[in-house]
């Protein structure tokens, strides 16, 4: 009997265990096998694979039972969900329906998840901009949050090694607030675009219009091929999952290319219950897992646990790994885990029109917008607000119809639209401040279906951030206005947090162990082989979409645990 205990712990026993398969978890999975560490991934969802699980990706809209639409009695069902802009019939299988995986609101939060192998990379908006130095210093520039321990030049030869890999689409635009990268062939701006990116240099010296930078394959390498990759069709139709691969996500690219090392073994339908701190050996030695389906316990054990469950999920995992050395959770002796969480206020949006280049239009689809960087105290503090905001901006041709007519005349009409003047809109993607009183905690009395505590979260808006809307709505109006467009409306949607799927923090980054929860390596200060690179490290959120920051982090910090592994460090 003890033989046969100690080769079933044996067989449960890897070199290092990734928990979560998204945009971070990918990554982790990636640089480990590479290195030759013999890696677990451990998925709570389902298994998807590239293409053959993608089953609306080429389907045509009348294909569909409501032609993309949902019906009532999914959204009275998923109120929650139904709000995600990219929650639709030809997508709702790759997201977390409301009852699926109940949590305790103290404040309005709507929890976009996505629960299969993957993760949410299936769905995410794959913008991709770097941090500036300026990003990093906000933090003790103002003093809200703790200084982050790291800086550009640390983190920029690993922008550079995962953009490489991904296929990052973008323009080389020279601005000291959005560092350039390793960018493939950008997209165009169109004419009304232009113009007005013409008419902003003109009116300002420190405010710019781009193209986006994206994670879209414009112009094929090597490096994509061998991954069995494409170029983007501009299908914009991501959501459903894209059979080219033309778009990163850790389906088409990271899991393959992982498992093609033969060092990855993956294991979905995998719940973590927790990850285990043995007190006798005073370290973590694995990860304790629930079977999905069976409600089985089992544990599994590793030299270097990767916790990239997705910010609020690594939260709660690591709330949940209480031990005699951890009673208020793993790693938790500075009392800050599941504090200090923010996100980005994606609520106020501008549109306008515009009658001029009458005699153009766009053809065709392109998978990417305009995007202005942020310009809000950056140099110094300017505004009443702290930090700042980004936006988005694009410009569209309108079309309408006559549907006056009845019969064949309706539908001659409904096939030969006409054209009308452009159409121009923005929406901010601003940065919040994370504040101790924005926190998630463990429910006391309620758990989910796996005996595991629902998490709580108390998060919203305050003062700075509806001073950054009214701000936003001024200067953008102000830009509009200068452009000379027309009917120009703002608009505060008053969207929940959670809705713009960028949470951050709560195992965040810091100097100082009294203060923080991870190192400069995105490792724990009290459990040396345990790293955190998804959302919840970040110590403070900037403005930009944060995803390619968090593989930049994950293959960085694989880098340095792997060599702390061979130094026999860890």
């Amino acid at each position: 009997m003890a033989n046969f205990n100690i080769d079933s712990e044996k067989a449960r026993t890897y070199d290092a265990i990734v928990i979560g398969s998204g945009i971070s978890g990918g990554w982790s999975a990636k640089e480990l096998t590479e290195r030759g560490l013999k890696t677990l991934v451990l998925e709570r969802g389902r298994d998807v694979k590239h293409i053959v699980d993608y089953p609306t990706t080429n389907m045509e809209p009348w294909e569909f039972d409501h032609r993309e639409r949902l019906p009532k009695e999914v959204t009275d069902a998923n109120p929650i969900v139904s709000r995600c802009y990219n929650f639709k019939e030809s997508s709702q299988h790759f997201f977390v329906k409301d009852n699926e995986h109940p949590y305790v609101q103290e404040k309005p939060f709507d929890w976009i998840r996505g629960y299969q192998v993957g993760g949410k990379s299936l769905l995410w908006a794959r913008q991709t901009q770097r941090w500036s130095q300026f990003d990093f210093d906000g933090p003790a520039r103002d003093k809200f949050a703790v200084e982050w321990p790291i800086g550009y030049n640390d983190i920029a030869p690993w922008y550079s090694h995962v953009e490489k890999f991904a296929g990052i689409t973008g323009n080389k635009d020279g601005i000291d607030t959005l560092p350039d990268g390793e960018f493939l062939r950008p997209h165009d701006l169109n004419c009304v675009e232009k113009y007005f990116k013409e008419s902003v240099a003109k009116q300002y010296k420190d405010r710019h219009i781009i193209i986006g930078r994206a994670a879209h394959i414009t112009d094929p390498k090597q490096i994509h091929l061998d991954q069995g990759r494409a170029q983007c069709q501009s299908r914009t139709i991501c959501e459903r999952g894209c059979p080219f691969g033309g778009y990163f996500s850790s389906n088409a690219s990271t899991i393959p290319w992982a498992m093609k090392t033969g060092n990855m073994t993956l294991r979905p339908h995998s719940v973590v219950h927790s990850v285990i701190y043995d007190d006798k050996k005073q370290k973590v030695t694995g990860v304790r897992v629930i079977d999905a389906n069976t409600k089985e316990m089992m544990e599994f054990y590793a030299n270097i646990i990767f916790v990239n469950a997705a910010a609020l999920n690594t939260n709660l995992i690591l709330m949940n790994s209480i031990s005699s050395r951890f009673p208020n959770g793993l790693g938790n002796d500075s009392g800050v885990l599941g504090k200090y969480v923010a996100f980005h206020n994606y609520r106020a949006s501008i549109s306008g029109e515009y009658e001029g280049f009458l005699d153009s239009t766009t053809d065709g689809r392109r998978p990417n917008s305009g995007y202005i960087p942020r310009f809000r105290n950056v140099y110094k503090q300017e505004t009443d607000f702290l930090r700042g905001y980004a936006a988005g901006f694009g410009a569209d041709r309108m079309t309408y119809s006559d549907r006056n007519d009845i019969g064949e005349s309706l539908k001659t009409s409904l096939l030969n639209k006409k054209y009308g003047n452009w159409s121009v809109g923005s929406h901010m993607m601003g940065e919040t401040i994370p504040k101790e009183s924005s926190y998630v905690a463990l429910d006391k009395d309620q758990k989910d279906a796996w005996g595991i505590p629902q998490l709580k979260i108390n998060i919203g808006y305050d003062d700075n951030d509806e001073k950054m809307i009214k701000d936003y709505i001024e200067q953008v109006t102000e830009m509009f206005t200068n452009a000379g467009f027309k009917n120009i409306r703002a608009n505060d949607g008053h969207r929940n947090p959670g809705n713009d799927i960028h949470e951050m923090g709560g195992v965040r980054m810091g100097k100082d162990p009294k203060t923080s929860i991870l190192n400069k390596w995105n490792q724990m200060h009290a459990a040396k082989n345990v790293f955190v690179t998804d959302g919840a490290s970040m110590t403070s959120t900037s403005t930009q979409n944060p995803s390619l920051t968090y593989m930049a982090f994950s293959a960085r910090a694989v880098d340095y645990a792997v060599k702390q592994m061979k130094a026999k460090n860890l």
